[in-house]
Parts: C-alpha cells; sequence; structure tokens
C-alpha cells in the first residue's frame, strides 16, 4: 500500500469534522465526492488501485492536509488506522469496456471488496454506503424503474460480470445489516457524466463528446432508439451524501428521470459543440439495456432530493472542461 498526502494517525481534524473512508476515490464519481467531503470540512482517506481512477483527479485535493490517498485494492483488504465515521464504497470498474477488460478483478471487488468496506464500518461503528447500480435492472421489462423491481439480468452474459458483481454487493451489504446490525444505505445509480469522465472511456456522454470535439464520426449503437437517463455528477453527489446523511437502507434510486434516447443525445451533443462531425450506426452490443429511467419517488419524499442540473447545462459544463484540458 503506498500512501499519498495526509496523515496515517487517524486523528479528526476538529470536534465536528468527520473521517470518511472512500474507495474508489480517484475515479470519476469518487473524486468529485472527495471534492464535495473535503469542501464540507470533513478529512478523507481515499482508497484507490488506479486501475480506473487516475491520480491527476485528486493530487489538488492533498495539500489542503485533509485528504490521503492510498494506492490499495480493497478486494485484498483494508488497513486503515484511526477511526472513520463513514465508508462510502465505490470501488469497481463502472464503463463496460473497463469492467469487460477485467472481469475477475470486477467480481472479486464487487465481493470481497465489498466485505472488506463493511467490515471497516462495523468495527468503527460507521455508516455503510454502497454506491450500486442501475444495471441490476439489466434490460428492464417495468418502466420506469422502482427499487421493488427484481430486474432483467443475463447472470452468464458479458455484462454479468459487473452486474452480477453489484447484485452481489448489495446482497451482502443486507446480510450484514440483518445479521450484524450493520448501519447501511444502498444507492442504485444511474448514468452519471461530468468533468473528469475519461475521453471515450466506453460510456455515451464520454463517447460521443470526445468524437463530437475530435471532428470523428458519433457512434450510436443499434438504432439509436434506446434510452438513457443522465445525471450531472454534482447532483449525483448531493443524492449520494443524503442518503449518507439519513438513516435509511434502501436501496434508494439516485438519477435523472429525465429520459433521452441515444440518437436524440448524439444530435443535442452535435448542436452543443457545433462539430461537423456525421452520426454512424453500429450494431447493439450484447445484453445493451433498450431503457432505462429512475423513479426517483423515493429519493424525493424520503432524502427531499431531486436533480437541478439540466442536460443542455451539464452537458456545456463537459464541453467547456473538455475543450480547455480541464478536468475539474
Amino acid at each position: 500500500m503506498t500512501a499519498i498526502g495526509g496523515s496515517t494517525s487517524g486523528d479528526r481534524v476538529d470536534g465536528t469534522s468527520r473521517r470518511v473512508l472512500v474507495t474508489g476515490g480517484a475515479g470519476f464519481l469518487g473524486s468529485h465526492l472527495c471534492d464535495a467531503l473535503v469542501a464540507r470540512g470533513d478529512t478523507v482517506v481515499c482508497i484507490d488501485d488506479l486501475s480506473t481512477g487516475l491520480e491527476s483527479n485528486v493530487a489538488h485535493l492533498i495539500p489542503t492536509g485533509r485528504f490521503e490517498l492510498l494506492v490499495a485494492d480493497v478486494s485484498k483488504g483494508i488497513d486503515v488506522p484511526g477511526p472513520i465515521d463513514l465508508v462510502l464504497h465505490l470501488a469497481s470498474a463502472a464503463s463496460p469496456p473497463d469492467y469487460l477488460a477485467r472481469p475477475l478483478e470486477t467480481l472479486a471487488v464487487g465481493s470481497e471488496g465489498t466485505r472488506a468496506a463493511i467490515e471497516v464500518a462495523v468495527d468503527m461503528s460507521a455508516r455503510f454506503v454502497l454506491a450500486s447500480t442501475s444495471e441490476v435492472y439489466g434490460d428492464p421489462l417495468v418502466h420506469p424503474q422502482v427499487e421493488a423491481y427484481w430486474g432483467n439480468v443475463n447472470p452468464v452474459g458479458p455484462r454479468s460480470v459487473y452486474d452480477e458483481a453489484k447484485r452481489f454487493s448489495e446482497a451482502l451489504t443486507m446480510a450484514w445489516h440483518r445479521t450484524h446490525g450493520a448501519n447501511v444505505g444502498i444507492a442504485r445509480i444511474f448514468n452519471t457524466y461530468g468533468p473528469r469522465l475519461r475521453p471515450g472511456d466506453g460510456r455515451v456522454v464520454s463517447n460521443f463528446l470526445d468524437q463530437a470535439l475530435g471532428g470523428r464520426p458519433l457512434t450510436v449503437y443499434g438504432d439509436g432508439s434506446q434510452t438513457r437517463s443522465l445525471c450531472y455528477v454534482d447532483d449525483e453527489v448531493t443524492g449520494i451524501l443524503a442518503l449518507a446523511r439519513s438513516s435509511i437502507t434502501g436501496p434508494v434510486n439516485i438519477g435523472n428521470p429525465t429520459e433521452i434516447t441515444v440518437l436524440d443525445l448524439a444530435n443535442r451533443i452535435l448542436e452543443l459543440t457545433g462539430s461537423s462531425s456525421t452520426v454512424e450506426f453500429a450494431p447493439l452490443p450484447v445484453d445493451d439495456p433498450t431503457r432505462r429511467c429512475p423513479d426517483i419517488s423515493l429519493a424525493r419524499n424520503e432524502l427531499d432530493w431531486q436533480p437541478a442540473i439540466s442536460l443542455d447545462d451539464g452537458l456545456s459544463r463537459c464541453i467547456e472542461a473538455l475543450a480547455s484540458g480541464g478536468r475539474h
């Protein structure tokens, strides 16, 4: 394990600041969560093996004195000295090319990584929040998706390494809750986008933006009629932290209920970027969901949360960040 910045003493900064463990904290969503935690005065211990996360995503936090990056694989165990008040478990590859390239590692982090993270929370009497995913619904037969829906997942398809890893991590989290009284919350995260998405990482927004700004054709799989519901990262972070503050077990859908077809998204990005790129169609990947949209009634009613940033506003922020070479 390599430590970068911070302190391993485990001392709280003051009487009100909390010490938060974020697994996968150097990734896209995790790094934005670390930003929000440090900004509100918490001390953050981030664990990431940097297989898909980037040290550059969190390097700006190290000089604050409230942030420490531990380079380690959580599926091999977690050893963090000192008190922990909250565990946010985000460690996992999240884009299809990444988890398809690392299938065994993805399954390991969903199983052994989750066990290690929740053990820390139980040992420290801390709240544990699992970042699960809308992928637990598979190619849904219920629309929009409510938390009570059990899903339509192919357990032996290529995407199952991610889908089933997250489904198992939910089952493991609930087993610890029922057996050991663990204080847990499960967030089912829908498609999230924003600055720090790796260009062309396999997720639809990053692919389209990378292609449009590079003047290359936008690749639309299938006929583009499949839908996605896109949540800007700042809204997603606010929702996850609202769940962390609550006593709700969940699962709770945290996503944007505004649905858009993939083809309409491609055209929207072409318009916003002013790109002269064309659209090219390619075969639909195996088990790619045809519709994806959260019912967020539970989040609205119990967490007083709903997205605030429009798609055009969020995409414009992404375009500005990419065009300037920035990641913030």
